[in-house]
C-alpha cells in the first residue's frame, strides 16, 4: 500500500471514530458535575450495604420510612444529587444513594453505548434485592427516586414488591411496556425540551397508566427545559434552579403520599 493511501485510511478511521464519538452524545451527558464543587454534607459514604453496595446515607437512621434514589451516569458522587438527598433527609426520611455503578461511572473518556452495556438499570433492580430487603427487614416502607439512568432502575423496582411507591425524573431508557408491570404508584416528571425521552413519549406513559385504570400516578411535563432538569442543571440560572426545587416538592409530595 502507498503511502498516500495508507495516509487516506488512517484518516478514514480517524474521521469514522469521530463521527461516532459524535453520534453518542445526548443530552445525558449535558452539563456534568463538577465533583470539586461539593460542600458541607449532613450524610455520610458508608461502604459493605448488603448487595455489596457503597453509598452515601443521610438522615434519620430509626426513621420507618426509606428512599433510595438512583442516580443518572456520572453516579452517587455527584455533589446536587447529594445536596437533594439532605433535602429529603430533612423531611423525616432515611435516604440512601447507592453506588450502583461500582466506582465507575460514565465519565468522558468512555463511550456511553458502551459503558451500558455493562451497567445495565435492569441488572442493577437486581442487585439491589439484597439493600431493599434489608431495609424492609428494619421495618421501613421504601420509595424509590430515579434521575435519567435512575429512571429506568425505578420503573424496574416499581414492578416488584421491593417498594411502595416510585418516582421518575427525566428519564431515560424507559418504555411504554414498562408502564403495563408497574404495580406501585408512579409520579413521571418530564421535560419540555427533553431529546431522550419527549415530552410525546412521556405522554404515551401517561396514556398506558390512563388506560390500566389502576395504578395511581402523577405525569407532569415542565415547560422550558431539558433532559436532567431535576439533577443536573446550571446552579447560576435562576429559572434552572427554580425548576429544580418545583420538581424536588413534586417528588417529596408524591412520597408523603404514598409511604
Amino acid at each position: 500500500m502507498s503511502s498516500a493511501a495508507l495516509l487516506f485510511l488512517c484518516l478514514a478511521v480517524v474521521l469514522v471514530a469521530a463521527a461516532t464519538v459524535h453520534d453518542e452524545h445526548s443530552q445525558c451527558l449535558d452539563n456534568p458535575p463538577d465533583l470539586s464543587l461539593r460542600g458541607v454534607e449532613a450524610g455520610k459514604v458508608v461502604d459493605d450495604l448488603p448487595g455489596g453496595f457503597r453509598a452515601y446515607v443521610t438522615g434519620p437512621s430509626m426513621s420507618i420510612r426509606a428512599i433510595v434514589l438512583a442516580s443518572d451516569v456520572y453516579g452517587f458522587e455527584a455533589p446536587i444529587l447529594r445536596n437533594i438527598a439532605d433535602k429529603v433527609a430533612a423531611t423525616g426520611y432515611y435516604v440512601v444513594v447507592p453506588d450502583f455503578f461500582h466506582g465507575d461511572p460514565y465519565n468522558d473518556s468512555k463511550i456511553l453505548s458502551e459503558w451500558i452495556k455493562s451497567h445495565s438499570p435492569v441488572t442493577a433492580a437486581q442487585d439491589a434485592k439484597p439493600l431493599l430487603a434489608s431495609l424492609r427487614n428494619e421495618g421501613k416502607s421504601i420509595g424509590v427516586g430515579g434521575y435519567c439512568w435512575g429512571g429506568k432502575f425505578a420503573a424496574e423496582i416499581a414492578k416488584t414488591d421491593d417498594t411502595e411507591v416510585v418516582v421518575l425524573s427525566h428519564p431515560a431508557y424507559v418504555t411504554v411496556d414498562d408502564m403495563k408491570e408497574v404495580k406501585w404508584p408512579i409520579e413521571i416528571l418530564g421535560a419540555q425540551n427533553d431529546t431522550i425521552t419527549p415530552q410525546e413519549q412521556v405522554r404515551q406513559f401517561e396514556q398506558e397508566l390512563r388506560e390500566r385504570m389502576d395504578i395511581e400516578y402523577f405525569v407532569k411535563i415542565f415547560p422550558r427545559v431539558a433532559h436532567g432538569f431535576a439533577c443536573r442543571y446550571n446552579t447560576t440560572d435562576p429559572f434552572a434552579v427554580k425548576s429544580a426545587e418545583k420538581a424536588l416538592a413534586y417528588m417529596l409530595d408524591w412520597f408523603h403520599k404514598y409511604l
